[in-house]
């Protein structure tokens, strides 16, 4: 019987198989990376909360090519903490906010809610985080990017920053109607939004991500970003291309606060 290998560098590990999610009353394996030397500074990170957790470090829990998260940030000595979310059979529906006749209520809300309200609590109380707003991101792909647009949005005052690869709006074809009065609430949170997308991704994907963003930068306080590969498709290969990209946005934001 052949067995696929255990990829997941040192400074990556599961922080419970079986973390309690109260707001869906289920349980979900968690994931942390820190910075290789973690334990050898009194430092405090960014955290990333990061959706389809399986998927970035370990090709033996990936459902098809992880994103080598962990190697690619090591090999820039990475100062950030990723938090990554399992995610399990309840997908469509955790990582949506609207109901949908095939997949039924959507229960983004409170996914989210288990995110802001149990699960970065217990990451700020046992781990060197730097709590605030402004250093704490939200990114995914795919659904993990539309969960990550609407959570951001939602919850501006507990994110900073949304990575969005590749969201599937085709799923949320009101997204841009719902999102706007909440867009136009959250003057006092300014924000950042990285977009990703690519050419020959289908239903409509750049197309929707551009209705999204003409949506959003009507609005001075959100700083856009929109990279848009003409080659590329819906697969954790261009995902993984462009984490690094995302990462060292992410970090430049985090530069720019710290002065």
């Amino acid at each position: 019987m052949n067995t696929i290998p255990h990829t997941a560098e040192h400074n990556v590990w599961v922080l419970d198989e079986a973390f309690n999610m109260p707001q869906l009353g289920r349980t979900r394996r968690i994931w942390v990376y820190h910075p290789q030397d973690y334990h050898n500074s009194e430092d405090r990170y960014p955290v990333i909360y990061m959706h389809d957790g399986q998927n970035l470090f370990d090709q033996a829990t990936a459902f098809d090519k992880e994103w080598e998260v962990d190697e690619t940030l090591n090999s820039v000595d990475a100062r950030c903490i990723i938090v990554g979310i399992d995610n399990s059979e309840h997908r469509m529906k955790e990582y949506n906010f609207n109901s949908h006749e095939e997949y039924g209520p959507g229960e983004g809300k409170q996914y989210m809610e288990f995110i802001t309200q149990t699960l970065k609590p217990h990451m700020d109380a046992h781990f060197r985080t730097k709590p605030e707003k402004e250093h704490t991101h939200i990114a995914g792909s795919s659904m993990g990017g539309l969960i990550s647009l609407y959570g951001a949005l939602h919850f501006a005052n507990v994110f900073g920053s949304a990575g969005i690869f590749s969201p599937s709006l085709w799923l949320a074809p009101d997204a841009v109607k719902d999102l706007e009065p909440i867009a136009v609430q959250n003057g006092q949170y300014p924000q950042r939004f990285y977009f990703y997308g690519g050419a020959r991704e289908g239903c409509q994907m750049v197309e929707n991500i551009g209705k999204m963003v003409d949506m959003l930068a009507q609005y001075p306080y959100y700083d856009l970003t929109i990279d848009i590969d003409s080659k590329g498709e819906h697969s954790e290969d261009h995902w993984r291309e462009k984490f690094i990209h995302y990462y060292k946005w992410v970090m430049k934001g985090e530069d720019a606060i710290n002065g």
